[in-house]
């Protein structure tokens, strides 16, 4: 009985504190300074710049290619078929 007792009651108690715990609030995020601000947008700015300069590279490799193979997949010249018959 005693046995059964201590398993119900840290039973209850692991329940209550895990509840606890889910309902539990982080504290607030510090808010950010000018500074921090600033340098988060001057990555972003580079960033973006880098991305555009690499997608026009891609499109100048995509024009290049396809000024390259003008875009048209030409036929591989079969031979002229005979039934072997002359005219």
């Amino acid at each position: 009985m005693k046995k059964i007792a201590i398993a119900v009651t840290l039973a209850a108690g692991l329940g209550i504190g895990s509840f606890a715990g889910v309902q539990a609030k982080l504290p607030a995020a510090p808010a950010k300074t000018d500074a921090v601000k600033a340098a988060e947008a001057e990555k972003a700015a580079a960033a973006k710049a880098k991305e555009a300069e690499l997608n026009s590279k891609a499109m100048d490799k995509a024009v290049a290619n396809y000024k390259k193979n003008k875009g048209i997949v030409e036929p591989k010249a079969s031979p002229a078929t005979t039934s072997g018959k002359k005219k």
